[in-house]
């Protein structure tokens, strides 16, 4: 690698439930993408962080050195909602946050640490998910439950809010003043913008809620979980892996979580779980609109909402009875987001 003059390189990493995407991008007012790529992260085991940085130097070895690095945190628990630079203390919320994430925390933890070994010196900073929801309305915050767990940090903290905040970042200063924006990929949410700010969300107190999804259940009824405990005898681990690995559009098919896999088997288990993950889109989209009082604009993104047009033919057909909605498919921008964010913040 090489050095640069003037500006901040930004090392973007964007870590999801199945994949590692990343980025290096030359920040001066806005970010360019120097180089980017994505590994595939599902079939590797927790403690190849240091192997996913060999494949991203081998990538980036004619680049310039980072001078930062910024990182997509799914969830940062109940004291961050803001984006910052990593330290200790930062860390150990994290740490703790893990409980509300455990698909996405821990593998966030891990490749900190190992940015750390590998970029020594190089400041992190910490881009959340969560910031972007961090003003919703106490109607959308609360949840239904006894008000001693609230304090706790039991709430509505809703996710995707990097893919939100790049969705408004490009509409600028054209954006409507209701907007509905659904992020559509292995994970799932619909999110309600007034005036360019969220004020209601699908995913709840984790990213498991909400939208039915490629392998996790989405809202369900809570009884489900209460029978299986009791009837079926699952512990929580059991359960934990239901809700997030074996459910969705893979529990219902019995194939796959993946779209392309369901739409090109065409069996009527996986057509039963497409149509179920469509009108789970449309229901809550519906929702969002409830909560913005109508809607100008319903804004498609992520990988099943920019590339698969039969999703997209669904929702249309789904909310043909809402007059005058402008359906637009834009690409979801997350990685350029956190490399403004580190810039800044770095």
């Amino acid at each position: 690698m090489v050095a640069i003059e003037g500006g901040a390189v930004v090392l973007a990493l964007n870590s999801g439930s199945s994949s590692l995407k990343y980025g290096l991008y030359a920040v001066e007012s806005e970010p360019v993408l120097l180089v980017g790529g994505t590994i595939e992260t599902a079939e590797h085991h927790g403690d190849d962080h240091a192997r996913f940085f060999d494949t991203i130097e081998t990538a980036l070895h004619s680049g310039p050195t980072p001078t930062v690095i910024g990182h997509r945190i799914v969830h940062g628990g109940p004291h961050r909602d803001a984006h910052c630079r990593i330290d200790a203390a930062v860390m150990a919320d994290l740490e703790a946050a893990c409980a509300f994430a455990p698909l996405h925390g821990p593998a966030s933890l891990a490749l900190i640490r190992a940015a750390e070994i590998r970029y020594p010196g190089v400041p992190q900073v910490a881009c959340f998910d969560t910031a972007f929801h961090a003003g919703m309305p106490d109607v959308a915050k609360t949840l239904p439950i006894a008000k001693e767990y609230l304090a706790g940090g039991v709430r509505r903290y809703g996710f995707h809010g990097l893919s939100c905040e790049s969705i408004v970042y490009q509409l600028g200063d054209k954006i409507p003043a209701r907007l509905v924006i659904a992020h559509l990929g292995n994970g799932a949410s619909v999110t309600a913008v007034r005036d360019g700010r969220s004020i209601d969300t699908s995913m709840g107190l984790t990213p498991s809620g909400g939208v039915m999804m490629a392998t996790r259940t989405g809202d369900l009824d809570p009884g489900i979980l209460l029978y299986l405990l009791r009837e079926a005898g699952l512990d929580q681990d059991s359960l934990a892996t239901l809700v997030d690995h074996r459910s969705g559009m893979a529990g219902v098919s019995g194939l796959s979580g993946d779209m392309r896999v369901l739409r090109a088997a065409a069996t009527d288990d996986a057509d039963l779980a497409i149509r179920m993950f469509e009108r789970s889109v449309c229901k809550q989209i519906a929702a969002m609109i409830v909560s913005l009082g109508g809607v100008d604009t319903l804004v498609l993104t992520g990988g099943i909402g920019e590339n698969d047009a039969a999703t997209g033919q669904a929702i249309r057909a789904g909310l043909a009875w809402v007059a005058g909605l402008d359906i637009r498919i834009m690409p979801s921008q997350e990685d350029a987001r956190i490399a403004f964010h580190a810039a800044a913040l770095g």
